[in-house]
């Protein structure tokens, strides 16, 4: 079967968050649907080895942060490639706690549901939640994940349900210039200048790994 079927069906970008007693956690996601208008009902999806699966059955309460086409890429990287089990990703995030979860400034709205369902697949739980509230914080338009794949240029986490194993073998386009790749989240560098004139302080805007983690491609 040809899995990149599969990109063709609509997705967004998400950050979902919650809370590990009075820590913060949360994990970049993709798969989030509306099921019902009246009650208002969503079903979400998370990788078991999410940590953030575990924190999110057992508060019953997540907030869906929808992320728009001028919201920092590098959220995506910092809830995407990072485990909140070991790393506090708000560190350098702006958020505000609405209902006893965090909720993203730079984002386009957000959604807090309490479970009311989950189902169990081999890799996933899907969690089914009532919504209690929501809100637009931004008229920008929400990111599509064929806007992060194709315009970001970034991969999806191997833990998100969009992952194609074959992908990370993929290599780049051909192009007449050289091409920096990060080793982390396999995010292209090809901008105006060299990779190599950039600062040693300089960190991939989707992950945050540090510009020794990026390796030249052709």
């Amino acid at each position: 079967m040809n899995k990149s079927v599969f990109r063709n069906l609509s997705y967004g970008v998400y950050i979902i968050t919650t809370m590990d007693g009075d820590r913060k956690v949360g994990c970049t996601a993709n798969s989030a649907m509306q099921i019902t208008s009246d009650p208002a009902t969503i079903a979400l999806s998370l990788n078991h080895e999410n940590y953030t699966n575990s924190c999110v059955a057992k508060t019953k309460k997540f907030a869906i942060n929808i992320l728009s086409e001028k919201s920092d890429p590098s959220l995506i990287g910092t809830f995407g490639f990072k485990s909140s089990k070991d790393n506090d990703k708000y560190t350098d995030v702006k958020y505000k706690m609405i209902e006893g979860v965090p909720v993203i400034e730079d984002s386009c709205g957000y959604i807090i549901c309490e479970v009311i369902d989950t189902m169990e697949t081999s890799t996933h739980t899907v969690f089914l939640g009532k919504v209690t509230t929501g809100d637009t914080l931004d008229k920008a338009p929400a990111m599509t994940y064929a806007y992060y794949h194709n315009v970001i240029r970034g991969t999806a986490p191997k833990n998100a349900p969009t992952y194609i194993p074959s992908e990370d073998d993929k290599k780049p386009e051909a192009s007449s210039k050289v091409q920096w790749k990060c080793g982390i989240c396999g995010y292209i560098y090809d901008g105006d200048v060299p990779f190599e004139e950039l600062p040693d302080t300089w960190v991939c805007p989707l992950c945050s790994a540090p510009k020794s983690a990026f390796e030249k491609v052709s």
